[in-house]
C-alpha cells in the first residue's frame, strides 16, 4: 500500500508497506526498524516477537519519544506486561498494533509534530 508523502523532506515518514517490508521516504527496509521523525534505526532488536526482552523496551524508552507504536507484524500481538516496564517507568506511552496500522498512525502523529516512534517487527514471508 502506498502512503501520502509529506512535503518536509527531513521528516521520516512511511511511504509504503507490504509483506516483509516497509519503506521510509522511499527507502525500502526488510528488517526490524525503529523510525522517529528525525532518524531511522534499522535492526532496533535482534529478536522476533516471541523472544523480545525488557532490554529491547529499554532501548525504546531511551529514544526520546513520548509515545511508541509497536508494530507486531501482519497480526496484532501483545507483549508481556513485564517487558513494558522501562517504558512505564519513563512515562512513555505504548500502543500495540499490526505493522500496517502502526505505519499509518505514525505518519499522522509525526506530521502533527508529535514525538512519536514506530518500532516495527518485520516478518519475512
Amino acid at each position: 500500500m502506498k502512503l501520502h508523502v509529506d512535503n518536509n523532506p527531513s521528516l521520516k515518514l512511511f511511504t509504503s508497506h507490504g509483506d516483509g517490508y516497509v519503506a521510509v521516504n522511499l527507502e525500502r527496509y526488510t528488517t526490524h526498524l525503529l523510525v522517529l521523525p528525525d532518524r531511522v534505526e534499522p535492526d532496533w532488536t535482534r529478536h522476533d516477537f516471541a523472544a523480545l526482552e525488557q532490554q529491547d523496551f529499554a532501548h525504546l524508552a531511551a529514544c526520546g519519544a513520548e509515545i511508541v507504536l509497536l508494530g507486531t507484524g501482519p497480526r496484532l500481538r501483545f507483549p508481556h506486561p513485564a517487558l513494558q516496564q522501562p517504558l512505564m517507568a519513563a512515562g512513555i506511552g505504548l500502543e500495540v498494533m499490526d505493522t500496517a496500522a502502526a505505519c499509518r498512525t505514525y505518519n499522522i502523529l509525526a506530521s502533527e509534530g508529535r514525538k512519536v516512534a514506530a518500532a516495527l517487527l518485520i516478518d519475512t514471508p
